[in-house]
């Protein structure tokens, strides 16, 4: 399945599609208010204020799928933008294990990661940088937003010119 058809819904109800971001560095992160790892949203921010204007994004993706995001739209908002300054885009709850998973997490998860493991999610903030040219790279909740792999790849991409602004 072609990532930029993939359909997605905005936390606010609008319809779009993936390649709405498409020529962009995306990083697709299934965030958890109420997670342990929520600091990382600190990370994710600092990521899109410092490359958001050279064709990066990061795109939230709430899940509830282990049971610590708050279930309704307005309050996972509201938490974004209050508690961390969140300017970047948050799509609607999704599911991203399992057979209602969303379809963007059903072709991401196919994704292996440094270890050479694909498949199902570990956990809250696990996240796949998708690149201009369609590679993706996945990295599990524990590594950091802006751990230095991550930002190498975000660099090395927005600096080559293959990122449509």
């Amino acid at each position: 399945m072609e990532l930029d058809t993939i359909e997605l819904t905005a936390l606010d109800g609008r319809r779009t599609t993936f390649g709405e971001w498409a020529g962009k560095v995306r990083l697709v992160v299934n965030v958890a208010s109420r997670c342990g790892l929520a600091p990382q949203y600190k990370a994710l921010e600092e990521l899109q204020k410092a490359y958001g204007e050279r064709g990066f994004t990061v795109l939230g993706f709430p899940s509830n799928q282990f049971l610590q995001e708050y279930r309704d739209a307005e309050k996972i908002g509201q938490y974004c933008s209050a508690t961390w300054g969140v300017t970047f885009p948050i799509m609607g709850k999704v599911w991203v294990n399992g057979r209602g998973a969303h379809p963007l997490y059903r072709e991401l998860t196919k994704t292996p990661d440094s270890a050479g493991r694909a498949g199902r999610i570990q956990w809250n903030f696990e996240k796949f940088l998708v690149l201009p040219s369609g590679a993706v790279h996945r990295f599990r909740p524990q590594t950091l937003p802006d751990d230095a792999a991550i930002v190498a790849l975000i660099e090395s991409a927005l600096s080559s010119g293959a990122v449509d602004n």
